[in-house]
């Protein structure tokens, strides 16, 4: 689960463009939006794309979207849990 908070922290840099940040300034618990990272409802976006492209996972609504995009502890574990589900 680590790796994966890891390559979830460059994600989010990558994603949202966020070349500010290194991915060691984003600590897992840390709000991904305002007064956190500060991400927008542009940056959701194109998280959740960048998500389903290397993770082929999606966030179904926005509801999800607001818990599992809340911080990098809560998308691993999202991501972890859709990843681990047998395919149909």
């Amino acid at each position: 689960m680590e790796q994966l908070k890891q390559e979830l922290r460059q994600l989010v840099i990558d994603s949202c463009h966020l070349e500010h940040l290194l991915p060691d300034g984003i600590a897992y618990d840390t709000p991904l939006f305002q007064e956190g990272v500060g991400l927008d409802s542009v940056d959701v976006l194109e998280l959740a794309v960048a998500i389903e492209r290397r993770y082929q996972v999606t966030i179904p609504d926005e509801q999800i979207a607001k818990r599992v995009l809340a911080s990098i502890d809560a998308l691993a574990e999202f991501v972890h849990s859709q990843s681990a589900r047998p395919s149909i």
